[in-house]
């Protein structure tokens, strides 16, 4: 039988053409297809502004130079997430400070933030994991009585929705200070990587350009469309962090495929919560106030399971499988630093790394392979 695996990018021949496009158009680093990218994603989520750079990794880095972020400041996130949101911290010169998470979304514990923050605490940096949105509404009600910028680290959430007292909007309207999104192939829309930085403030959005382009004072599109002899200059230290016209063009035509990628994966991950759902499993829980995009499907062993073995059992049955998210605070970087609460822990966190198993869930897949993945559940929870 056919390997299943944990994700597949949905591509075709409209962005192959459209990458195709801009090659043959001479044009092919960061210049018109990036602006019209910028204004498409923009459009979508309901920012007013919006910034593409070469990864999320980026885009989380930017987003908190922005907000102030430097050397010697505290900022208050999870441990349990992609290595990145912690290493976007360390890139300032600031400590992480991780506190837990909810058990049942796998995102940060509002109740939690009170004993986190210090005097040197400068940001929080919320994650809205595997796409699911964290609750925002609490996070930015403590956020404002600090007078802390909230970056959210939205890689997973493109399409996802949360409602904080609004009704329903997208994830990266924003609805802290800047949104921070990425376009690896894990992800629901791609582009090969890249990134993206939504805001509703216009200062913030002319740093984020300035900042991805060598701190240079002129963009080339700019430079390019002058009439006159102009000499650009770099008032402060910046970053190579350009997206390409290639990528830009790619990333267009996935905006397009995104209403029925999010459908699809809507439509699996509510198979798995009914199907699932007789199983000695902790599912993940979508809670009233958001709509997930199901990035990823991650189900949470018993104890009395071995994760490896999980694994192993599905892997000889053909299907690909990942262990659950991973803690920073598990893989500290020789000479880096990161804190939590004093006589808080970080064990649910851990917990979910530990016994979680992220399922296959990609909008190609059909009701066979998923009842294949259904079933050697099944089995091995048997065992």
């Amino acid at each position: 039988m056919k390997n299943i695996p944990v994700a597949i990018p949905l591509l075709g021949e409209e962005e192959a053409e459209a990458a195709r496009r801009v090659i043959l158009s001479g044009w092919v680093t960061q210049g018109p297809e990036v602006v019209a990218f910028e204004n498409d994603f923009a459009a979508y989520v309901g920012a007013r502004h919006a910034k593409a750079v070469s990864s999320c990794t980026a885009a989380l880095h930017l987003a908190l130079l922005a907000v102030g972020v430097g050397a010697g400041d505290e900022v208050v996130t999870v441990s349990h997430s992609f290595i990145a949101t912690a290493n976007a911290v360390r890139f300032c010169g600031a400590l992480p400070v991780f506190v837990d998470v909810n058990p049942e979304t796998y995102n940060m514990d509002a109740g939690l933030l009170e004993a986190a923050c210090t005097k040197r605490t400068k940001a929080i940096l919320c994650v809205h994991q595997l796409g699911m949105p964290c609750d925002l509404k609490a996070i930015l009600a403590f956020a404002k009585s600090k007078n802390l910028p909230v970056v959210e680290d939205a890689a997973c959430a493109i399409g996802s929705e949360i409602d904080i007292g609004r009704g329903f909007e997208r994830i990266g309207k924003p609805h802290g200070d800047i949104a921070c999104f990425s376009f690896h192939p894990r992800k629901v829309i791609t582009t090969g990587d890249g990134g993206m930085l939504t805001t509703d403030n216009p200062e913030y959005d002319k740093r984020f350009a300035l900042l991805r382009q060598h701190g240079m004072s002129v963009s080339d599109l700019a430079r390019h469309a002058s009439k006159e002899i102009i000499f650009e200059t770099y008032p402060e230290l910046g970053y190579n962090y350009r997206m390409t016209d290639i990528q830009a063009a790619v990333g267009r035509e996935q905006l397009k495929r995104l209403p029925k990628i999010i459908e699809n994966r809507r439509k699996l991950a509510a198979r798995y919560l009914a199907e699932l759902a007789p199983l000695a499993l902790r599912l993940p829980v979508e809670p009233r106030f958001c709509k997930s995009n199901w990035q990823s499907f991650c189900v949470c062993l018993p104890d009395r399971c071995d994760q490896k073995s999980a694994l192993a059992f599905l892997m000889e049955r053909g299907i690909a499988a990942r262990r659950g998210v991973m803690c920073a605070h598990r893989e500290q970087t020789k000479g880096e630093a990161w804190t939590c609460p004093q006589g808080a822990g970080l064990s649910i966190g851990e917990r979910i790394q530990d016994k979680g198993l992220i399922l296959p869930l990609y909008p190609q897949m059909e009701e066979p392979e998923q009842d294949r993945v259904i079933a050697a559940l099944h089995d091995f929870l048997k065992m």
